[in-house]
């Protein structure tokens, strides 16, 4: 069976995931692709030589019967109404984050998902697919180090734009770190609170960076994670997780060292998209091979997607009031057991 894919979105994500589909994975076919800009989806098919139909719209396309999944990688806002009705129609869906732009519209597709009684939302959150994280949680359900207490971590880039503001640092920035932090610990988050240190001089005005996001879970395990997206040396993402019997930490990314000038060292990256490349490549081969293998994506579903919508909307008004707020989920559906 070979997996026949529509693409809602073909912006930079969109083609990328196009392109991985097309020459890197396998199991899969594009058959189908839309775009607010008609000529955006047309030049996608013409540059990556697909044999897909460009439809005028996500709707028409999701109940085109010779669709079996949808891939939404449209602008954020537009996400939700492509998933819910890719769930309506009995398609699956990967969906890049956010799942919704609201920790409600993510609970309006849960709910929509349960009432069809399946799992067929995957959403993209890729770095559980890095062999690094995935490092690190082998060793955490291994009790390696024991039962983990406490966490470090930071997530820099080296720069943003102007039009980046200091809630993005949790909405864009932070999520990723909320979403695999909560995987690699199996644990719910408690309460959140930030802190800013000193500003950097090359943030823009309107902008506090860095910030310190403390989350506990209901365990009792501390997490503090640096956010700093003006750090200017490099993207550079790093997770430390400290137990009762040792402590484990996230690989550096492989890199030749040299020696050059009178210095020794190592390159950093400075593109985000490069950090992960293997592990995009691995999501999206993991949402086809579980489909076609046990019926259903196995990877993070519309409840996670709810969980990271919700931490992350507590995390946005504990930078407004600068106290510990609680973060309040709500009972698991059974679906998601």
């Amino acid at each position: 069976m070979t997996l026949k894919i529509g693409v809602i979105g073909t912006g930079a994500i969109g083609r990328e995931h196009i392109r991985r589909i097309t020459n890197n994975l396998s199991g899969a076919t594009i058959v189908a692709v839309t775009d607010v800009n008609a000529e955006a989806a047309k030049a996608a098919v013409d540059n990556y030589k697909l044999n897909a139909q460009v439809f005028p719209d996500d709707k028409t396309l999701i109940e085109s019967g010779g669709v079996d999944a949808i891939l939404v990688t449209s602008w954020g806002p537009a996400h939700q109404q492509s998933v819910m009705a890719g769930i309506e129609a009995g398609k699956y869906v990967f969906c890049e984050k956010p799942l919704a732009t609201t920790a409600q519209g993510c609970m309006e597709i849960v709910q929509a998902e349960v009432r069809h009684g399946k799992k067929l939302v995957q959403v993209g959150f890729m770095r559980r697919y890095d062999q690094g994280y995935q490092q690190l949680k082998h060793a955490i359900d291994s009790k390696f180090i024991g039962e983990p207490l406490m966490i470090r971590c930071a997530h820099r880039n080296p720069e943003v734009d102007d039009k980046y503001t200091t809630d993005m640092a949790i909405t864009d920035t932070l999520v990723h770190e909320i979403d695999v932090l909560h995987w690699l610990v199996n644990d719910d988050y408690k309460s959140v609170q930030v802190a800013y240190p000193k500003k950097t001089r090359h943030a823009s005005s309107h902008l506090r960076d860095p910030q310190v996001v403390t989350l506990e879970t209901q365990g009792g395990i501390l997490i503090n994670a640096e956010i700093f997206v003006n750090c200017k040396y490099g993207y550079d993402i790093q997770c430390e997780v400290i137990g009762e019997e040792g402590v484990v930490k996230l690989p550096e990314v492989p890199s030749i060292t040299f020696r050059k000038e009178a210095q020794l060292g190592t390159h950093i990256l400075m593109d985000w998209k490069q950090r992960f490349l293997d592990a995009y490549d691995r999501e999206l081969q993991d949402f086809i091979d579980s489909i076609r293998l046990s019926g259903e994506p196995q990877g993070p579903t519309s409840w996670d997607g709810y969980i990271a919508a919700v931490t992350a909307d507590v995390c946005v008004r504990a930078q407004e009031s600068g106290r510990q707020e609680s973060v309040e989920l709500g009972e698991k559906p059974t679906l998601y057991k």
